[in-house]
């Protein structure tokens, strides 16, 4: 027995000299493989997304509609997964998606599990610091989603949503425009847009923040729901930045150039066009 163990630890020891010589095991190798793809070498393009957000992004069972594929299984679509189909193939690579929550998105690609953020991401001044962005791809505005028969639904401006009971997705610009209103009862912030859709459904808020489209989506599969929109000067105040999204890249990566060649190769008219087709195909949420 003694003679066996003798022999397995030295085995053992060989594996790991070898191991250590080779400098390819283990962490080190993955991180080496992970390094590799996101400087563009791999042939597979790994995006992440909430695939949660429609229209920009949300999950389905099937490949309908020129739906992606997830990693792991299922398929992606919405208006992210169409620029992000764009991208890859102008890149020359086959696109997976990743799907990732929202607070793990730019750990995941500051660590190498993704190549790219495509989420309806804004290229905020926190977000800088730690990764790039690429040229806007969409901008929106901000609106009110409210009960469309409550007492908030013909709200024209800020003040009309004094004492409102109102919310936004956690970690995001979103949540921080809620203190311009006066006197309004600011919520616990939520994790996604489903669990606002149904607070607001049930009477729990009365109202959360969206960018347009988010809105539009949610009250075409929600027609009890509606949403505020607000005249210049009326609505919360914004830098551009903060509503039009972006491309999530790695801090110096040799990807920005050429996805910015790629995205200015894609007209207003037909970026409108896909959004057009993402809220037609959006799955029912909330």
């Amino acid at each position: 027995m003694k003679k066996r163990l003798n022999k397995v630890i030295a085995v053992a020891l060989a594996a790991v000299t070898a191991c250590g010589m080779l400098a390819g095991c283990g962490n080190s190798g993955s991180s080496a493989s992970s390094s590799s793809a996101a400087s563009g070498d791999s042939d597979v393009l790994r995006v992440g997304m909430e695939a949660d957000y429609a229209p920009f992004n949300w999950t389905q069972t099937d490949n309908s509609n020129n739906a992606a594929e997830i990693q792991g299984g299922g398929y992606a679509g919405g208006y992210d997964v169409a620029i992000a189909q764009q991208i890859a193939k102008g890149l020359g690579k086959k696109l997976v998606i990743v799907k990732t929550e929202w607070d793990g998105l730019s750990p995941a690609l500051t660590s190498g599990k993704i190549d790219m953020i495509i989420a309806g991401m804004s290229a905020t001044k926190e977000r800088k610091e730690t990764i790039d962005f690429s040229e806007n791809y969409y901008t929106s505005d901000l609106v009110v989603v409210v009960k469309k028969d409550g007492a908030f639904a013909k709200a024209t401006s800020l003040p009309d949503f004094k004492g409102a009971k109102i919310t936004a997705q956690l970690n995001t610009f979103h949540y921080t425009v809620i203190d311009q209103i006066e006197g309004v009862s600011k919520q616990n912030a939520l994790e996604d847009f489903p669990t606002m859709i149904a607070a607001v459904k049930s009477g729990k808020i009365d109202g959360y923040i969206s960018e347009r489209p988010g809105a539009l989506a949610a009250v075409a599969a929600n027609p009890e729901l509606s949403y505020v929109e607000f005249g210049q000067g009326k609505g919360f105040k914004y830098d551009t930045d903060e509503v039009s999204i972006a491309v999530g890249l790695k801090k110096g990566s040799d990807l920005t150039t050429k996805v910015n060649e790629i995205l200015k190769g894609i007209s207003e008219e037909e970026r409108t066009k896909l959004m057009d087709e993402a809220i037609k195909n959006q799955p029912k949420i909330g």
